[in-house]
């Protein structure tokens, strides 16, 4: 465990320049569409006026690309499959890309988002994406700095900063994970152990700290260059400036012809694309009514959630109903237990209340990841029952957790395709909806399961009131 203010003095001093013109300029002549395939609707925490698609047809995939989007999301939802299914819908969704990109002659540069605390389908869906592109050769890098989120990468080692604590990630909660743990923090080390030895630790590429701040763009771009075919390189980082200094030397490389797929956390999607930072919403950019009705919905377990929950609960004078999961379990409840919360939310928000439901704290997980998996998908399935199951529609509603503001966007309101405004809090996206079959038009807040501080959730509420 290192003190974050003591190891960042300690670092040499970053680039100087604001590299964004200068990546502006690169991604327009390189004259591509980054489409990223977001495992997790969390992934759009970074970026902002930016299309999001729950739906991948060709003739969608066509639309996009033959529009020469700049840049897009695919919200693929794989982090809750077994690893066939998501490895299924990785050839999929990758051949449809190709197929578009052929016939448009438009390039694309695909990025793979998952999780910054190393959670997710890895190598799996990366090489079946890797295969249907066509592109088996590509060299897998591997950026899970996300800034907002306190997720830095230092002499290789991958940290979760906890007040002034970076704590090395494999020792955190997150890698305990039942269906995604691991005994690495050393990033080249995580990627011998998840590529089960197919990949060598000593044969992973590194781009450390000195390269990006005291060697500068040559140096990176060499390295990138030397990177043999099929293989990893990580990419430390903890700052938006060392990422500039990375994308200027990737957007150098790929002019040759060389291949890269991208494994990244959010940070890394907004610079590729040239963006400048933007301010945080306020409520007016957001709502115009002087009232309005929310909806907020917690179904994420990981602890922050659970003390963000309970913050809420605290400080909030706000109706809640909790789901009590056990009952979701045993499949003769289980009905019971839906209708009851239907009802129960249904006369609240038809008295124009706010109400926070959420499910009961006690976690239940299964004897293996396939099975825990199977417990959260009844969970989301029966959360997405209730929201679909109301008569009544909020001005707004707050999902809390991957899974969750997954399933209630695409199955519950039957999402197709959203725009990013922006961030509400720091790594927290809201979306509003551009085809739903039921609420075009509804807000949408996107809030991860591991972000923000105690009053977070508390914040956005309040800044939605």
């Amino acid at each position: 465990m290192l003190s974050y203010e003591k190891t960042i003095a300690n670092l040499p001093p970053e680039c100087p320049e604001n590299l964004l013109p200068v990546i502006r300029n690169m991604f327009k002549q390189y004259n591509a569409t980054l489409v990223v395939l977001d495992d997790d609707p969390t992934g759009t925490q970074t970026v902002y006026d930016t299309p999001v698609l729950t739906e991948w047809s060709q003739q969608t995939l066509d639309n996009e690309i033959s529009n020469q989007s700049p840049l897009f999301y695919i919200l693929t939802n794989s982090r809750s499959l077994p690893p066939e299914q998501a490895e299924q819908l990785a050839l999929e969704i990758g051949a449809g890309l190709k197929q578009a990109s052929d016939k448009f002659n438009r390039k694309i540069f695909v990025i793979s988002r998952s999780d910054s605390t190393l959670r997710g389908h890895f190598p799996g869906e990366v090489d079946a994406l890797a295969k249907s592109l066509g592109i088996e050769d590509a060299v897998r890098v591997i950026i899970p700095a996300f800034f907002a989120g306190g997720r830095f990468t230092i002499d290789d080692i991958h940290y979760v900063k906890e007040d002034d604590n970076l704590i090395p990630a494999a020792i955190t909660v997150f890698a305990k994970d039942a269906s995604f743990g691991y005994v690495s923090s050393d990033l080249k080390d995580w990627v011998e152990e998840k590529t089960e030895g197919r990949l060598k630790a000593n044969n992973v590429v590194s781009i450390s700290i000195k390269n990006l701040r005291g060697k500068g763009i040559g140096s990176v771009a060499n390295k990138l260059m030397k990177c043999k075919n099929g293989t990893a390189c990580i990419v430390n980082a903890v700052s938006q400036r060392d990422l500039e200094v990375f994308a200027v030397a990737l957007y150098k490389v790929c002019q040759s012809g060389k291949n890269f797929l991208l494994r990244t956390a959010a940070s890394i999607v907004p610079i590729l694309a040239g963006m400048e930072p933007r301010p945080l919403l306020m409520r007016e950019d957001l709502l115009h009514r002087k009232r309005s009705v929310g909806l907020i919905v917690v179904g994420s377990h990981v602890s922050k959630s659970t003390k963000q929950l309970q913050y809420l609960l605290e400080h909030a004078d706000i109706e809640a109903i909790e789901i009590q999961v056990e009952q979701l379990l045993t499949h003769t409840r289980r009905d019971d237990e839906t209708a009851r919360v239907i009802s129960s939310v249904d006369k609240l928000i038809d008295n124009k209340q706010d109400v926070l439901l959420f499910t009961s704290r006690q976690l239940v997980a299964g004897k293996n990841s396939r099975s825990s998996l199977s417990i959260a998908h009844t969970v989301s399935e029966s959360i997405v029952r209730i929201v679909e199951g109301q008569s009544t529609t909020p001005d707004y509603v707050i999902a809390k957790g991957g899974i969750t503001s997954s399933d209630i966007a695409t199955k519950a309101y039957q999402l197709k395709r959203a725009r990013v405004m922006g961030q509400i809090l720091p790594g927290v996206p809201v979306w509003r909806f551009e085809d739903s079959a039921k609420h075009t038009g509804m807000l949408y807040v996107v809030f991860p399961g591991n972000v923000g501080g105690e009053d977070a959730l508390y914040k956005a509420y309040k800044k939605l009131y």
